[in-house]
């Protein structure tokens, strides 16, 4: 383990682990967006046992805005979990963890209401009957859009990705139904859309490639107002003016992917009973595993 000190004058996390480390004790507290090049980031949702099954049902209904990674290794697991990646084992996905510490921000809902939101860790509310499932997370793509000269522009601007619910239902399972699918958005280019599309089009296991583009999209996915996400910060042109204010520019279109919020809407949309714990948004878990690792081959 990286002792603190070294952590402390580190201005760039190179790997999951160091940014799980920094998590727990306090030294990253912001967005993960951007760190740890190339290491699989995760959202996190822990439920109590008895709606995992029903869950793992969801995932597998929707596994564009819900891809199964992994989840605890046994009920009540905290420090390893096992993996839903053929080929690759629990401790290559996520090795040395507390799952309880390692995210910088959490949220913790009880009886489906808000009772905490970004807290540093969720140590008082785990429970033996709770069991964590890692979402796949957009965030894994981002650096492979940066390395092809297509940086998403709230890593630009040292911003939280903005996150909006849509109209698209999602597939019932259970416990869970009448949801439907959060998506993140990512301004660029229209002429850019194509060369985007095929670079996160492997990444299945963190949402793939985007599900809808264009100023028309806005509508047709049921968003309000494109000014004021959901989650996340609101979105802004280069210059720090109002995003919206673009509407009709093709240099500046939103692109809409698949978002792992979806299944913490879900969870608070089927009105569960007992503690409900997950990530902050935009505040990942950030594994062991690499792009390389659960990329799709075309």
């Amino acid at each position: 383990m990286l002792k603190p000190e070294s952590l402390e004058t580190t201005n760039k996390f190179k790997t999951g682990l160091q940014v799980r480390q920094a998590s727990r004790i306090g030294l990253q507290t912001s967005t993960t967006s951007g760190l740890a090049e190339t290491y699989i980031q995760a959202n996190l949702i822990i439920l109590p046992s008895c709606y995992a099954s029903d869950f793992r049902t969801l995932c597998a209904r929707n596994p564009v805005p819900c891809p199964l990674i992994a989840e605890s290794e046994s009920v009540g697991q905290w420090g390893a979990v096992k993996s839903w990646i053929t080929g690759l084992s629990g401790s290559s996905v996520l090795g040395e963890v507390d799952l309880r510490r390692d995210t910088p921000k959490y949220m913790v809902y009880k009886d489906s209401k808000l009772v905490k939101s970004h807290c540093d860790d969720i140590t008082a509310d785990w429970t033996e009957d709770h069991i964590a499932f890692l979402i796949g997370c957009s965030f894994s793509f981002e650096s492979a859009l940066s390395n092809a000269s297509l940086p998403p522009r709230h890593v630009l601007m040292k911003r939280t990705v903005p996150m909006y619910r849509t109209n698209i239902p999602l597939c019932p399972a259970g416990a869970f139904q009448g949801s439907t699918y959060v998506v993140s958005m990512r301004p660029y280019k229209r002429s850019d859309i194509e060369q985007i599309r095929s670079i996160t089009r492997g990444f299945s296991m963190t949402h793939g490639e985007p599900i809808a583009w264009g100023w028309d999209a806005i509508e047709r996915l049921g968003i309000k107002d494109i000014d004021v996400p959901d989650w996340g910060s609101v979105p802004l042109s280069l210059d720090g003016s109002r995003y919206g204010a673009s509407y009709g520019d093709d240099d500046h279109i939103p692109v809409f992917w698949g978002c792992g919020v979806t299944p913490q809407e879900a969870v608070m949309r089927a009105n569960l009973e007992g503690t409900i714990m997950g990530h902050a948004p935009g505040h990942m878990l950030v594994l062991d595993c690499r792009d390389w690792d659960i990329m799709t081959k075309f």
